[in-house]
C-alpha cells in the first residue's frame, strides 16, 4: 500500500448526500476476480448514457474534474452494501482522498484498509472549499488545510492512521511483528 503523509491536490465535487456503493460502482462490473479496469467504470451509470458515451455535465467528465485527488461528496457517503469494490474504483480512477461530511461506516474501515483517507470534515469547513480548489491534507497533524489557509481538524483511527503512514496494511503490520511472534509462540509451546 502506498504511504500517506501529506496530500496536496485539487478537488472534484460530487456534494450529494446517500451516495451507496452501487452507484459508485454497479453490481454488473463485479465480476472480475481483480482491481483491474475499476476506475474506469466508477459511476458508469453516471458518467455514461445508456450507449457508453460520456455524460458531458457528469462532474469526472470536466476537464477540471481530470487529476483532482480528493472527491468532495456530502454526507453519508458509500452507505449501502459491504462492497470494497468501492474504494478499489475510487482508488483506481486515481483519488487518494474522498472529504465529506460523513461516512457509512463500512466503507470507512475499507477505505482505510485500502490506502483510500476519508476525511470527515465539519459542515463549517466542509462548505468552504469549492469544486476544483486546491487543498492540503496532513495525516501526521490531521488537519486538511482549505484554500484561504484555515486548518480544518479530522480524526482517524490510531491504528488506520499508523499503517496509512507507514504504508501497510493489517497483514503487513502483522507479519512485521513475525520475531515477537514466533519468540511468543516457543515461549508458550515451552510452558512459559
Amino acid at each position: 500500500m502506498q504511504r500517506f503523509r501529506t496530500l496536496t491536490t485539487r478537488t472534484a465535487a460530487l456534494p450529494a448526500d446517500n451516495v451507496d456503493t452501487d452507484q459508485i460502482i454497479p453490481a454488473r462490473f463485479l465480476k472480475g476476480t481483480t482491481r483491474d479496469g475499476l476506475g474506469e467504470r466508477l459511476f458508469a451509470d453516471w458518467r455514461f448514457d445508456e450507449a457508453g458515451r460520456p455524460r458531458p455535465g457528469f462532474v469526472l467528465n470536466r476537464p477540471e474534474a481530470r487529476g483532482a485527488g480528493a472527491l468532495l461528496v456530502g454526507r453519508n457517503f458509500g452507505c449501502g452494501s459491504s462492497r470494497e469494490h468501492a474504494v478499489w474504483a475510487l482508488r483506481g480512477f486515481g483519488f487518494r482522498a474522498i472529504v465529506g461530511l460523513s461516512f457509512a461506516d463500512i466503507f470507512r474501515a475499507n477505505a482505510l484498509k485500502n490506502g483510500l483517507l476519508p476525511v470527515a470534515l465539519e459542515p463549517e469547513f466542509h462548505g468552504r472549499i469549492a469544486p476544483g480548489s486546491e487543498i492540503t491534507i496532513d495525516l501526521e497533524a490531521q488537519a486538511l488545510t482549505l484554500p484561504d489557509g484555515t486548518r480544518a481538524p479530522f480524526s482517524i483511527e490510531p491504528f488506520a492512521r499508523h499503517c496509512l503512514l507507514e504504508g501497510v496494511d493489517e497483514l503487513d503490520f502483522i507479519l512485521s511483528h513475525e520475531a515477537s511472534i514466533a519468540a511468543f509462540e516457543r515461549a508458550h509451546s515451552q510452558g512459559g
